[in-house]
This record gives structure tokens, C-alpha cells and sequence, in this order.
């Protein structure tokens, strides 16, 4: 189970960071390393100060802190969103998930701000608080974008970058009035949790084909309130954070990373295999990577399979 880890971010924001990292339970001992001593009334053998005792065999070296790997999850997603992902990977990380501004269990200030740079300054914060430098960032979608926004700003905080099915190109005010419209369709509020999974599953008008686990994706943000189930999000907050990137390429920035980067995408994803390709060959140290079958959400609906291209690459990164 993820542990919580409360971080202060940008402008006082209160952020919630969840722990991940598998702990190796039965290591070490009580009493490990504990010279024995006489107890109350024993008196010590009289020549116990005088007689060298054998040192005994020299400790071993204080353990190296495990490489930290920050998970930043998409727009209107959350940290649980990569659990199922997480559970795949091996250890030799310590992996750690936010809860970004406006989501999950972190702050949602009526004010904001919900711009690139809080979001980017957050995700600083985090790793600084926490001690995670240098840092391995995986990001999805928006988080991506931080991840490697952040990559370029603070190269001394970023070991490597993972980023999952994100465009660098812009996607334009047409786009953003879409998800305007989007948003002012759901049926809310939602009269159960079933009621969302299969909404969101199959009669939403943006889905083609039956999808349950975009029902189940959307259901695991919902809380219950009085009159029903809502989002824990705000959409206002959430088309605010979108407008702050969805008008503007972000090439530039990208050309910036100078670590180790990872592009992954799903075949059926938002990101097209030549973009990705080309974001590819813009990174100084670009690798690209394809999930089967797997759509935008990749991490959470195919798992397994996006572990099994990522984890190649995290453990890669520490022989660098």
C-alpha cells in the first residue's frame, strides 16, 4: 500500500505525494551490530579494560539511497492512476506519485494558479522535499509535459525522463472549445458509480467503441457528494490548467533535455508515431518505444506491457 507524503509546493500549495517503494521487510536484525554489556549488579571481569578484544568483522558500507522516480499523471488523473503500473516494476527505484495541483488529494485553490510554471515548480518542490535528485521523471500527458519542461530548467535535478503519449505540437483553440463542450455534456451529477462507469465506458459521445476501462479510469475520480457522484476536480480549474499549453508548441523546450528520455506511446494513442519519432530525433538522447494495442492511457490500461518497455530503460539509467 502507497504511503502518503505531504509536500509544500508552489505558493503554499498543499500537495499529497504518495510512496510507492517496495521495502525489503525482513532485512536486518534487532540487535544487529550490538556488543553485549553487563547487566545491573554484574560486576565486569577485572581484566576486561586491559585485554584487547577482537575489532570482529568491519561494517559494511552505509547503503546508497535508491534513485528516485517521480510520477506525474495526466489532466484530471491522479497518482492511484499508476498503481497498477507500479506494481510491475522490479525494485532498485524509489518511486513516488503526486497528486498534481488541482487533483486527487492536493489543494485545489479557488484562485490558482494553474499555470505551466506553478505545475512545474510543484513537481520542484517535491523532489527537493523529498530528496529524489537527480531524479527520473515519468509523466503522461500533461505530466509529461511538466516532466520535461522541468528536464529543461533544472537539468541538475533530472537524471532521465520517461515521457508517455504527449505532443510537443500544438493542438489549438478549436480543440480547447471541444473540451469545453465536452465538459458541459456529463450528466452530473452522476446517480451511482455504476452510472459513471458506463458513461464514460460507452455513452459518451467521445467514445467510438465500448471502452470499460475508461469507465473505470474516470470512476476512480469521482467522490460521492449529496445529490450524487462528482469529480474531485474542478473542470473549470482543469480547462484552466489546458489553456496554458494547449495553444502553444512546446519543440523548444523539448530540444532542451539533455537527459536520457524515453518517448512512449500507445498504437491507438494521441500521439502519432511520426511526432513521436520526430520528438525522438529533436532530444539529444531520445529513445522511442510503442505499447500494442494500448491507447491514451497506456499505464493504466496495459500495465504490464508498458512496464515491460519502461523498466528497461529506468534500470539502463543507472549504469549511466
Amino acid at each position: 500500500m502507497a504511503r502518503r507524503l505531504d509536500v509544500t509546493g508552489a505558493d503554499g500549495v498543499r500537495l499529497a505525494a504518495w510512496d510507492h517503494t517496495v521495502r525489503d521487510r525482513t532485512a536486518g536484525s534487532a540487535g544487529r551490530g550490538i556488543v553485549p554489556q553487563p547487566g545491573p549488579g554484574v560486576p565486569a571481569r577485572p581484566d576486561d579494560r586491559s585485554v584487547p578484544r577482537p575489532a570482529g568483522p568491519p561494517r559494511a558500507p552505509a547503503p546508497r539511497p535508491a534513485p528516485g522516480v517521480l510520477l506525474l499523471h495526466g489532466l484530471m488523473g491522479h497518482a492511484g492512476h499508476w498503481a497498477a503500473a507500479v506494481r510491475r516494476l522490479t525494485g532498485g527505484h524509489r518511486i513516488v506519485a503526486l497528486d498534481q495541483r488541482g487533483h486527487g488529494a492536493s489543494e485545489k485553490p479557488a484562485a490558482g494558479p494553474f499555470t505551466r510554471e506553478a505545475y512545474v515548480a510543484d513537481a520542484v518542490a517535491v523532489v527537493e522535499q523529498l530528496g529524489l535528485g537527480p531524479v527520473t521523471l515519468v509523466g503522461h500527458s500533461m505530466g509529461a509535459l511538466t516532466a520535461w519542461q522541468l528536464a529543461a530548467e533544472r537539468p541538475d535535478l533530472v537524471r532521465a525522463l520517461v515521457i508517455c503519449d504527449m505532443r510537443a505540437s500544438a493542438l489549438g483553440a478549436a480543440s480547447q472549445r471541444a473540451w469545453q463542450d465536452w465538459f458541459r455534456n456529463w450528466p452530473v451529477p452522476f446517480p451511482s458509480l455504476e452510472a459513471v462507469h458506463r458513461w464514460f465506458g460507452d455513452e459518451d459521445p467521445w467514445v467510438e467503441v465500448p471502452h470499460p476501462a475508461r469507465g473505470a479510469f474516470f470512476a476512480e475520480v469521482m467522490t460521492e457528494r449529496p445529490d450524487g457522484w462528482r469529480p474531485v476536480f474542478d473542470p473549470a480549474q482543469m480547462l484552466a490548467s489546458r489553456a496554458t499549453w494547449v495553444h502553444d508548441a512546446h519543440w523548444d523546450s523539448l530540444a532542451q533535455v539533455r537527459c536520457p528520455t524515453l518517448v512512449v506511446r500507445g498504437l491507438d494513442g494521441e500521439l502519432g508515431r511520426a511526432e513521436a519519432q520526430e520528438m525522438v530525433r529533436v532530444l539529444p538522447h531520445g529513445a522511442y518505444a510503442e505499447v500494442p494495442d494500448a491507447g491514451h492511457l497506456l499505464h493504466y490500461t496495459h500495465p504490464e506491457a508498458w512496464a515491460e518497455v519502461v523498466e528497461p530503460f529506468l534500470n539502463g539509467v543507472l549504469t549511466l
